[in-house]
C-alpha cells in the first residue's frame, strides 16, 4: 500500500474524523466505547481541522483517508477558544457528566475543564497537536514526515516549541515520539513530549 500526504481539504472532515475514532484507543479502535462515538472527533480532531485548516494534513492510502495530523499554534489562544466558543455549542449532545465516573465521564470532564488552567511547559512550547494513523499507513515513514512539515510550517511562522500528549499505554507511539527528538516530561501522567523548533 501507498501513502501520500496533502493538504486537508474540508472535504476530508468526515472520514478523518473516523480515523480519530478508529485510533483513539491508545492508536486502536475505540467505535463503540462511548455511548456517542463523536466525542472523539468533537475533542481531538474537528476544532483543529476547523480553526486551523493550514496547519492539517491529510494522508491517504490507496485513495482512501488513513491518517491526518492537527495542529493549534498557540495553545492558550486555541482553548481560550475551544472553552468559549467549540465546546459551548456541543454541550447539548455531549452533556457534563455529573458526579459520574468512566472514560466517557472524564472525557466529558476534560472538555468543559479545557482552556481553564496552562502548564508550565506551554510557555517554551506554545504549540500542540495530534497525530494518528491507521495501520495501514504506519512503517512507512508517514508519521515522520508529517511531523517534519508541521516543524518547517511552524518554525515559519515563528513558533519556538511544540508538544503533545500520548496515552502511556500507546507504548508504540511513546517509542516513536523519542525518536523523532521530542523530550518526555517527568512526572506527566499523560505522557507529555515536547519539542524545541529553534
Amino acid at each position: 500500500m501507498t501513502s501520500v500526504i496533502r493538504p486537508y481539504r474540508p472535504a476530508d472532515r468526515a472520514a478523518l474524523g473516523d480515523v480519530c475514532v478508529r485510533t483513539a484507543d491508545a492508536g486502536g479502535d475505540a467505535t463503540g466505547l462511548l455511548s456517542d462515538d463523536g466525542l472523539w472527533p468533537a475533542l481531538f480532531f474537528f476544532p483543529y481541522a476547523d480553526r486551523h485548516p493550514d496547519l492539517a494534513f491529510t494522508v491517504e492510502t490507496d485513495g482512501r483517508a488513513a491518517g491526518y495530523l492537527v495542529c493549534a499554534p498557540d495553545t492558550v489562544a486555541f482553548e481560550t477558544w475551544f472553552l468559549d466558543e467549540w465546546w459551548p455549542a456541543h454541550a447539548e449532545r455531549f452533556p457534563h457528566p455529573g458526579d459520574a465516573t468512566g472514560r466517557e465521564a472524564d472525557l466529558l470532564r476534560y472538555a468543559s475543564g479545557r482552556g481553564r488552567e496552562t502548564p508550565p511547559y506551554v510557555a517554551g512550547h506554545p504549540a500542540h497537536l495530534h497525530i494518528d494513523l491507521l495501520p495501514g499507513a504506519q512503517g512507512q515513514g508517514v508519521g515522520r514526515r508529517l511531523i517534519g512539515l508541521l516543524q518547517d510550517a511552524l518554525r515559519e511562522r515563528g513558533v519556538p516549541g511544540v508538544h503533545l500528549g500520548a496515552d502511556p499505554a500507546n507504548a508504540g507511539a511513546l517509542v516513536f515520539y523519542e525518536r523523532l527528538g521530542f523530550t518526555r516530561l517527568p512526572g506527566e501522567g499523560s505522557a507529555v513530549f515536547v519539542r524545541s523548533l529553534r
